[in-house]
């Protein structure tokens, strides 16, 4: 009889769990349901986010841009320096640009708040891993207000880099060579180095070496050369130009030449003047001697 009543309720027991079984799968079918229904709202939410941050990005991006140039030509339009031109044109597209990208993390549900720690964070890590960015940016400011040159100047380096400044931005500048070679120079090692502005003056002093055979008449080497001189317009009469016998050499009689011209004409007047005391002290019996030596043999 007990063991009638134990097998009655194993049965019992195995019935009601049957019975239970389809209402736990229905109740959790029904909590997947909703929890797919709430990801993909939450997907389809964040979705529209993103694109919607991507628009306000490239469209950002782009007004940036415009209006960047916008003020680079109100600057130029108000007679400012190109250098400055440069470097604040270069500083508010900068500045524009992040301003883009803060308001596009936002629109996709960034915090505020979370950027801006997120941005002091960064700027103090940035800047101590970028300190020679860092230092390029003080450099850039520098030569923008101290000026020692501007757009348009030919300078030259401590490193014997020569070339055309065109352009002073944030963190460079960028100098043409006269091979037509591109250049940029870090403005933290510019505002800290020795720097030769060929631009600074309006005229600018060549000098030349002409080395004339020993035996050769100075007197005639030199009205030659000085004829030579005045009869190009680009050698300034005041200060008048000057031939001096410089060094007595190995081979030769060196003379030095000296002349004057506006900055503009001082290089292409040194191979013209050189080609013709070339081609003119022959005619008069100066000779450009080869190195030579003697020598003396003794029996």
């Amino acid at each position: 009889m007990e063991e009638s009543q134990v097998v009655d309720g194993v049965v019992g027991n195995a019935v009601e769990a049957l019975q239970e079984v389809p209402e736990k799968v229905q109740a959790s079918a029904s909590a997947l349901r909703d929890m797919i229904t709430t990801l993909s709202g939450m997907a389809v939410d964040f979705g529209l986010k993103l694109i919607a941050a991507i628009v306000v990005l490239v469209g950002g991006m782009w007004i940036a841009k415009r209006l960047s140039n916008s003020f680079k030509r109100i600057l130029a339009r108000r007679n400012a320096e190109p250098t400055v031109v440069s470097f604040l044109g270069s500083f508010v597209n900068i500045l524009l640009r992040v301003f883009v990208v803060v308001i596009s993390l936002a629109t996709v549900g960034v915090q505020m708040t979370s950027i801006v720690a997120v941005l002091g964070a960064a700027s103090l890590a940035i800047g101590m891993a970028l300190s020679g960015t860092m230092q390029n940016f003080a450099g850039g400011i520098i030569i923008m207000f101290l000026k020692p040159f501007k757009v348009g100047d030919i300078i030259t380096t401590s490193d014997g880099k020569t070339g055309t400044v065109k352009k002073i931005m944030i963190f460079t500048t960028e100098i043409h060579t006269f091979d037509n070679q591109v250049i940029l120079l870090p403005n933290g090692a510019l505002s800290n180095s020795q720097i030769t502005n060929l631009s600074m003056t309006d005229t600018r002093r060549a000098d030349l070496s002409v080395a004339i055979s020993y035996g050769d008449n100075i007197d005639t080497a030199r009205k030659e050369i000085l004829a030579i001189l005045k009869s190009d317009k680009r050698i300034l009469k005041d200060p008048a130009p000057v031939v001096f016998v410089s060094d007595l050499a190995d081979s030769a009689v060196v003379l030095g030449v000296r002349y004057w011209t506006a900055a503009a004409d001082m290089l292409p007047s040194r191979g013209d003047m050189m080609e013709a005391i070339y081609n003119k002290l022959p005619k008069k019996k100066i000779h450009f001697p080869f190195p030579q030596m003697d020598v003396h043999v003794k029996k």
